[in-house]
């Protein structure tokens, strides 16, 4: 089970920090995304970190800015987002793939098909 917090309404140029607890399964051993849905759209892959945790690949209006964690002591991984800008607004979701060590030299932030296990999604609402 992942369950997302952290979500709020802002001011662009504020940060926050999402946070996707984990149940059920080793985070140590899995890949997460982090992706952004806004109404009428599909979702939009925004970061992920490889389950090796040595590649990282961030949406490119959001590298800079967005940063991507894992901590496997309380099984929690976060996507700090600094300088929010107004178009940072949606749903943010954190999602893994289906087995432990899936994406392990590098994370798909193409493809929201290839991670199996999702949130519910935490809203973010940044005004300008």
């Amino acid at each position: 089970q992942l369950v997302e917090s952290g979500g709020g309404s802002v001011q662009a140029g504020d940060s926050l920090r999402l946070s996707c607890g984990v149940s059920g399964l080793n985070l140590d051993a899995y890949a997460v995304g982090w992706f952004r849905r806004v109404s009428g759209k599909e979702r939009t892959g925004i970061a992920c970190i490889s389950s090796s945790r040595y590649y990282e690949d961030f949406e490119d209006s959001v590298r800079g800015r967005f940063t991507i964690s894992a901590d496997a002591a309380t099984r929690t991984a976060y996507l700090q987002m600094d300088n929010l800008k107004a178009e940072d607004t949606g749903i943010y979701f954190c999602a893994v793939p289906l087995r432990a060590g899936d994406m392990f030299t590098r994370c798909d932030l193409a493809d929201p098909d290839a991670y199996e296990f999702w949130g519910r999604g935490t809203p973010v609402s940044v005004s300008s």
